[in-house]
């Protein structure tokens, strides 16, 4: 990644691969070029550059375990039974608002349940959505894109996280880096929680679960930004490469 950035700007950096359920980190490295780190346990990674220039390559090895979902044999949780830490991923959210989905989730998925209905979500959009990027901005929401029948892998997301969360099952954004990504870069993809555990789908129909390295989670894209800055920054060149071994 090489930006342009304000002198003494702090970029703020989400894209480091997590340790976490389904994937291991074998091996990391991270280089900033003249950058002081600090790091927060649960917050982004902040860098302060002394110049304008900010320079960064980051290159990890991943093992990969989870499996590629059987959705038709995932059950839906009762919401009195979530955990504590799980029924948040019901509210609706800045760019979630899933409040607005719910007589629509009704009509088109309403006699399916559980792992059936995310997957009939995910064709839904797949089919009925078209993936064009720059059809979409910062300021975009999932009813902007459910009106549009245009976006890309953030809107994508955004409309099955609502979808599901509409329809009772709590859903959460996730940021990755996925094997079969095209173009390549940073992609998005929605968890669902059932049967008493997050699954990972793709509506864009690129990824598998198990082609994709999580990088955050959160209630939609403002919470797993790659990167942000307090003022403009120019971006100069970005290269995202994810290859299968």
């Amino acid at each position: 990644m090489d930006y342009q950035i304000r002198r003494d700007d702090v970029v703020l950096l989400m894209i480091e691969a997590a340790q976490t359920d389904g994937q291991a980190v074998l091996d990391a490295t991270l280089d900033i070029t003249d950058a002081t780190l600090h790091r927060a346990q649960s917050a982004p990674l902040q860098v302060r550059v002394p110049g304008q220039s900010f320079h960064l390559h980051y290159r990890a090895m991943l093992h990969i375990t989870r499996p590629d979902v059987v959705w038709d044999a995932l059950a839906a949780s009762p919401v009195n039974a979530l955990p504590d830490d799980v029924a948040p991923y019901l509210h609706p959210s800045r760019y979630c608002p899933s409040d607005q989905f719910r007589d629509i989730a009704e009509h088109q998925f309403g006699a399916l349940a559980g792992g059936a209905k995310i997957a009939a979500i995910a064709r839904w959009i797949t089919a009925t959505i078209a993936y064009v990027p720059g059809s979409s901005n910062g300021e975009t929401t999932a009813m902007d894109t459910y009106t549009a029948r245009a976006g890309v892998c953030r809107d994508f997301t955004h409309v099955l996280c609502c979808m599901a969360r509409a329809a009772g099952i709590p859903a959460r954004y996730a940021s990755v880096y996925g094997v079969a990504v095209d173009p390549p870069d940073f992609h998005a993809v929605a968890q669902v929680w059932l049967d008493g555990a997050w699954h990972l789908i793709d509506a864009t129909g690129m990824s598998m679960a198990s082609g994709l390295a999580i990088i955050a989670v959160g209630q939609d894209a403002g919470d797993v930004s790659f990167m942000e800055t307090e003022h403009w920054a120019q971006m100069i060149g970005k290269t995202v490469t994810v290859t299968p071994q």
